[in-house]
């Protein structure tokens, strides 16, 4: 059996239908931006209960939103310019898996580390 077989199986659904990479993508932005959301409400409200009388958080809150838009946007369009055919090709499997890692690190990652950078400025600058 040859490596395509094999990668064609692997992304097959038990359906028939193989994987549709858009769909998949799409998803996860979704499901990312929800746990995003949860996080940056978290952290920030902890920040601000620890920060005193100080604007950084607000700022950090700001620049989060700012900033994961156009993230998941350049994600959600790299994905949705897939024709039909590309959509279900099993070759694209390691390009979305990076995109998959990348979009939770973001995900996960930037509420804890815009809060912290901002703590700390707030540390120094007080």
């Amino acid at each position: 059996m040859g490596k395509t077989t094999q990668h064609r199986r692997m992304f097959t659904h038990a359906a028939g239908r193989s994987v549709d990479w858009r769909r998949k993508m799409s998803d996860h932005i979704a499901y990312a931006l929800l746990v995003y959301t949860a996080l940056q409400i978290f952290v920030t409200v902890g920040a601000l209960k620890s920060g005193g009388s100080s604007l950084l958080p607000y700022l950090a809150l700001i620049i989060l939103v700012i900033a994961i838009i156009p993230a998941c946007r350049r994600f959600e369009a790299r994905w949705n310019v897939l024709t039909d055919e590309q959509a279900h090709d099993p070759e694209l499997a390691p390009r979305y898996r990076h995109d998959r890692f990348t979009l939770w690190a973001l995900a996960i990652g930037m509420p804890f580390a815009l809060t912290g950078l901002f703590k700390g400025l707030a540390l120094v600058l007080s």
